[in-house]
This record gives structure tokens, C-alpha cells and sequence, in this order.
């Protein structure tokens, strides 16, 4: 079968679109992330960020039969009560969901419950420096391009060339959020309350990310197999919200004018 075959195409698209639809963690985050940097700092994190999501997708596409080789169970834990075979592949996605369940909640603690004075200083000393925030950026990118290529492998099982339209598909989409990052980034940070959604997205990944964690280590509680939660319920759940919050803010900019 030809790279150029209807068959590859129409995968390579639909692979495109998804990868574009999962960046939208990475953007979150990076986005979030930039906004603790100094204004002259913001643009050069965004774009470092997105090379680095990139890179480590293909890294990981390179090193596929290593990748493969990580769904092996390290060890089988055994009780009444729980059950799990962890894998090289469901502790990396533990640890970064936990990792953007405790950043995304302390983000949120901060800028709920502290004053605004309070909040400043507080800012002040937890600034960033640019490489501190590419050093997270990196981690966080890590758990997510595993999750993207999961996700990939699925989609391009069976096919011919599948290693390629997954490249291709990824460089693409990378290339059109860097287009994007940019303006998207500028907006969220002039809106506050766009912010401390952003924050309960992270939060929201952050659970599924467990979730899958949990559905790849075989996890049974009570004798009842912990299931995967289906993405398009999460991308739903946040485009209705960024709907909602659209909506508001029209009508708060009504009444102020």
C-alpha cells in the first residue's frame, strides 16, 4: 500500500487532527506555565515547550520497540481489597497526573484563597526562571507524548508506513499549535477567570491521566476492573466549558460598556 493511498491519507489526517485535539494539554500547560515568566521570557518558553513536545514524540516513535517492550508488567500486586500489574508506560502517566493534580490545585488554592496582596508577594518569590520552567515543561512533555503515542499506535495498528504517518501527522500538528500557541497564550493571560480554568483542565487531565494509569496496570478494586476514561468525554467537557465562560464573558464586557 502506497504512502499516498486513500487509506494512509485518510489516516494520516485523522491522526493530524488528533494529535492537535491532545496538544491542547500540552498548550494548557505551557501557556500556564509561561505566564509565572517575564514578559520577554513568555514567547521563547511557549515555542521551546512545543519543539520539546516534538522531539519527544518522535524520540519515542524512533524507539518504538523499546516503548513496546515497556508494557510488561514490573511486578503484580495481589490483595482482596486491590489488585495491579504496574508497566514502565502506567508509571510515567501516574506520576504526571499526580504531578498536574498537585500543580493545578495549588495554582487554584492561590489565586481562589489568598488575598491579592497576599498573592503578589507570593508570586514575587515562586517566579520562574526560564530554565526551571523548561525543566517542567520537559517532564510534563514526557508524560504526554507517551499518551499521544499511545494513542497513535492505536489508530495506525495494522497499516503500512504506520511509523511515518505518525511522524508526519506529528511535526504537522506541532507546526499548527505553534502557529496558535502564541495569540492563545496572550489571551488567556488577560483573562483571569480563563486562567483558573485552564487550571481546573489541567486538573481534569491530571485525573484522567491516573485513570489510565490505573486501566493500563490491569487495576481491579473490589473485583471490579478500573475502565479508561474515553478522551471525547474530556475534550467535550472542556469545549462546553470554554463555551460557557465565552458566554459570560460577552455579557460581562456588555455590561461594563
Amino acid at each position: 500500500m502506497s504512502l499516498l493511498s486513500p487509506e494512509s491519507l485518510s489516516a494520516l489526517l485523522a491522526l493530524t487532527f488528533l494529535e492537535i485535539v491532545l496538544g491542547i494539554d500540552n498548550i494548557l500547560f505551557i501557556t500556564l506555565l509561561s505566564n509565572k515568566l517575564d514578559a520577554k521570557n513568555r514567547k521563547q518558553a511557549i515555542r521551546i515547550g512545543l519543539i520539546l513536545a516534538m522531539g519527544l514524540r518522535i524520540l519515542l516513535l524512533l524507539g518504538l520497540t523499546l516503548f513496546i517492550e515497556m508494557q510488561e508488567p514490573l511486578f503484580s500486586f495481589q490483595h482482596p481489597l486491590v489488585s495491579l500489574s504496574p508497566t514502565g508506560q502506567s508509571l510515567i502517566l501516574f506520576l504526571g497526573g499526580l504531578f498536574l493534580i498537585y500543580k493545578a490545585t495549588k495554582e487554584i488554592y492561590e489565586r481562589v484563597e489568598l488575598p491579592d496582596d497576599v498573592q503578589k508577594t507570593h508570586r514575587q518569590r515562586s517566579s520562574l526562571s526560564l530554565s526551571k520552567a523548561i525543566i517542567q515543561i520537559t517532564a510534563i512533555n514526557f508524560v504526554f507524548s507517551f499518551d499521544s503515542i499511545l494513542t497513535a499506535v492505536g489508530m495506525t495498528n495494522g497499516l503500512e508506513h504506520a511509523v511515518l504517518i505518525m511522524g508526519v501527522a506529528i511535526v504537522v500538528s506541532v507546526l499548527i499549535m505553534m502557529l496558535f500557541a502564541g495569540p492563545v497564550g496572550g489571551f488567556v493571560s488577560k483573562h483571569p477567570s480563563l486562567q483558573v480554568l485552564g487550571m481546573a483542565f489541567l486538573l481534569l487531565i491530571g485525573f484522567m491521566l491516573v485513570t489510565e494509569a490505573a486501566h493500563l496496570s490491569h487495576a481491579q478494586f473490589l473485583n471490579r476492573k478500573i475502565g479508561s476514561i474515553p478522551k471525547g468525554y474530556l475534550y467535550f467537557a472542556i469545549a462546553f466549558s470554554l463555551v460557557v465562560e465565552f458566554v459570560n464573558m460577552r455579557i460581562r464586557s456588555r455590561v461594563r460598556s
